[in-house]
């Protein structure tokens, strides 16, 4: 497994990002520029499952294994959604991608808030996670200090 971590600073307190990140439609818009049509479904409730899908429904299912608001949100990925809503954590892809974390801290300091991502994946997800969380970070910054 390979651990990434991606920052960004943003100008507005931790609610306020948490708030921007999580809610339904401000969530679609900071993750599209970087994961096109995705979205969740599901609630930001420690020990709750999580599903990041895309339109034609597939996606991957996540368990919140920690939720503070306005501090830390950890989630590991447990399976693979497939177009027909099927839950598969068998397969070879599945058993690359099961057992990803992703963990996100917010970092109040004078007014402003420093977002951590930490992400513990197979190297085969490495490209996908580098080409994608520094745009997406850009854009939920953007969105936040609009």
């Amino acid at each position: 497994m390979k651990k990434l971590e991606f920052k960004i600073n943003i100008n507005a307190s931790a609610k306020k990002v948490w708030d921007t990140m999580l809610a339904p439609e401000s969530y679609k818009k900071w993750v599209q520029v970087s994961w096109p049509d995705s979205h969740y479904v599901g609630q930001w409730r420690q020990g709750e499952d999580i599903k990041f899908v895309s339109s034609s429904g597939e996606g991957t299912l996540a368990r919140l294994t920690e939720v503070s608001p306005h501090q830390v949100i950890a989630a590991e990925h447990i399976a693979v959604i497939l177009k027909d809503g099927s839950h598969d954590s068998t397969s070879d892809v599945a058993k690359g991608w099961v057992g990803t974390t992703e963990t996100y801290t917010f970092t109040e300091k004078d007014g402003k808030t420093e977002v951590k991502v930490e992400i513990i994946t197979n190297p085969d997800w490495e490209k996908m996670f580098n080409d994608g969380w520094p745009n997406a970070l850009k854009k939920l910054k953007q969105i936040t200090e609009e």
